[in-house]
């Protein structure tokens, strides 16, 4: 047991005389390195340094807002295209059924036609068979008197 406790005793001190060296390190850069400022002059870099966040928070909001705005414009651009090729199939559409209605109605009327000359060519049939008929019934009487 007594090693163990001699071990993290080495140990401890090896850990403080490291942590001597770096913290000796420091205070050689900051006396190298450091500003001294009086209270007014570092209130003055205080309030830039604030400013200075303040407008890199700003920068990233408009960078932002800018990408938001991008977005919204392409798909704005998207929409008034999607909504032109709607556009264009409704008048497709318009022009197709405007065809199917013509071509209906001259079929119509082509059927009109036919129907009337049928009826025509019917009465011309009904008027012969009248007639031979007619023709029977003078041949039969004229047949029965010979």
């Amino acid at each position: 047991m007594e090693d163990k406790s001699s071990e993290r005793w080495k140990a401890a001190v090896v850990n403080l005389s490291e942590m001597n060296s770096n913290l000796d390190s420091l205070q050689k850069t900051l006396l190298k390195k450091a500003v001294f400022l009086d209270p007014d002059t570092f209130s003055k870099a205080s309030l830039c340094s604030d400013q200075a966040r303040t407008i890199k928070a700003l920068e990233q909001r408009v960078e932002s807002l800018e990408r938001e705005l991008d977005n919204a414009i392409t798909a704005a651009a998207r929409a008034r295209s999607e909504k032109r090729q709607a556009e264009a199939a409704q008048r497709a559409a318009e022009l197709h059924a405007l065809e199917v209605t013509r071509e209906l109605e001259n079929t119509s009327k082509v059927f009109e036609l036919h129907m009337d000359e049928l009826r025509a060519k019917q009465g011309e049939i009904s008027k012969r068979d009248a007639d031979i008929k007619l023709l029977e019934a003078i041949i039969q009487t004229l047949g029965g008197r010979t």
